[in-house]
């Protein structure tokens, strides 16, 4: 049975038809080139044109030290972030793009091989399919199959986004990583902008209001998001101005784990965290987030969260964490940043 709703059926429209170059937006949602990381323009200099010509995303949700792991790319278009992906995870991994819009499919399967061939891999690590956020079981995605879930400005295009955490949880293994960038604004906004083709297209009717997220995720068994980066969305359309006045939209990057030991604080048991350099593309710092940057081989006190973070994921073999949780010394002093876009998104769950 079809999941295709008329949000849906609007979207698929606004992305398949309407749009045809990445131009054609009418905000700056979609992230410049010279927001990515050296090494990650390095590998899209190396992807065909007609990837990255129609490629609508808001930043660049793209986690380090993923070699070897399987991701799964959340509406994937024409697999610029997929293929990104497929050159870090090397040939051992695999990397899985789910897309609603076939036309958009048909573009990233039609250069599958070359991009294996550029990269240097004897077979493509590649798989695209068609599929709904909401229903990643009808794609063929099981049950805790996934190592990172990554999506770029498409979350917020979802009719059902707790349908959508709840499905990507699911499938992500434990210790597993949503790792995503989205536009959030800074406040819920009107259920009759999702009537609107050009809002709901322009990722603005559907935008994530960060209070509602944090208590959604909190709901699911996450109760500390990290955000990475943020920055503000401008909207140059006039007329795309006034249609929403005084709402203010941001494009934020946010991780989240799956980790059964994460509390809704951040707790002080003791724990040193040391990184130990070995990270591909930060050798000398590795950021687990906008306030926690761990210097190689310099030790730095965390809170019990953070510790979590960094030893029961794929992040372990990189650090080393000193202490238990057996002696517990209240709560860890929080050091985070000065807020400075709608969503006080990283002072309300992490230290």
């Amino acid at each position: 049975m079809s999941m295709a709703t008329a949000t849906h059926e609007s979207v698929q429209e606004y992305y398949g038809r309407v749009l045809q170059h990445s131009s054609q937006l009418k905000t700056d949602a979609c992230c410049a080139p010279e927001s990515l990381p050296q090494h990650l323009k390095e590998i899209v200099a190396q992807l065909a044109p007609e990837i990255t010509e129609r490629f609508y995303g808001c930043g660049a949700p793209i986690p380090l030290a993923l070699e070897g792991c399987t991701v799964l790319d959340l509406g994937c278009g024409t697999g610029r972030d997929a293929f990104v992906c497929a050159r870090l995870v090397g040939p051992r991994g695999r990397v899985i793009g789910l897309d609603m819009t076939r036309g958009q499919l048909d573009v990233a399967r039609a250069h599958e091989r070359a991009q294996a061939a550029t990269f240097g891999f004897a077979s493509p690590n590649t798989h695209f399919v068609h599929g709904y956020l909401e229903d990643l079981a009808t794609a063929g995605i099981e049950d805790e199959s996934v190592d990172v879930v990554v999506s770029n400005c498409v979350i917020n295009l979802a009719p059902d986004k707790r349908r959508v955490f709840e499905e990507i949880l699911r499938i992500l293994k434990p210790g597993g990583e949503l790792y995503f960038s989205d536009i959030f604004a800074d406040r819920r906004t009107p259920t009759e902008w999702r009537s609107d083709q050009v809002l709901l297209g322009e990722c603005l009717a559907g935008a994530l209001y960060w209070e509602d997220y944090r208590r959604l995720m909190a709901d699911l068994g996450v109760p500390d998001l990290r955000v990475t980066a943020r920055r503000a969305v401008k909207i140059d359309n006039a007329e795309l101005a006034d249609r929403v006045g005084v709402t203010r939209f941001a494009s934020v990057t946010v991780r989240a784990f799956k980790l059964g030991s994460l509390e809704d604080r951040c707790e002080d048991y003791g724990q040193i965290a040391t990184y130990l350099g070995s990270v591909p593309h930060a050798r000398h710092a590795f950021m687990l987030d906008d306030h926690h940057e761990f210097v190689t081989h310099k030790p730095l006190a965390v809170c019990g969260n953070t510790a979590a973070m960094l030893s029961e994921t794929r992040l372990a073999a990189h650090f080393r964490i000193s202490g238990e949780r057996s002696r517990h010394y209240g709560l860890f002093p929080c050091g985070a940043p000065a807020v400075d876009h709608p969503q006080a998104a990283a002072g309300d769950a992490c230290c």
